[in-house]
């Protein structure tokens, strides 16, 4: 699934028009990044954990070339799936 048919499913589903919703997704998706950026998690009972994890710097191999490279470290987004997602998929 795409956004724009994420877009239509949301749009069905709240009864509004394809604008109302995507709106609502883009401003969901705008707070969610805010809020990662600032180091706070987003807790959706439920659903799911956004939060952000560091990884260390450190050394690799390029798989090509076989040279190690140097990684810095970097702040990543993550996500954790909460129990009801994980049930309704299983």
């Amino acid at each position: 699934m795409n956004k724009q048919e994420l877009v239509s499913k949301i749009a069905d589903n709240a009864k509004c028009t394809k604008t109302d919703a995507s709106n609502m997704l883009d401003s969901l998706l705008d707070i969610i990044t805010k809020q990662l950026k600032k180091g706070q998690e987003v807790r959706l009972t439920g659903f799911g954990t956004f939060k952000t994890a560091k990884r260390k710097a450190g050394t690799v191999r390029n798989p090509r070339t076989g040279q190690p490279v140097k990684v810095a470290a970097k702040t990543l987004p993550k996500f954790t799936a909460g129990k009801s997602l994980k049930d309704s998929v299983a």
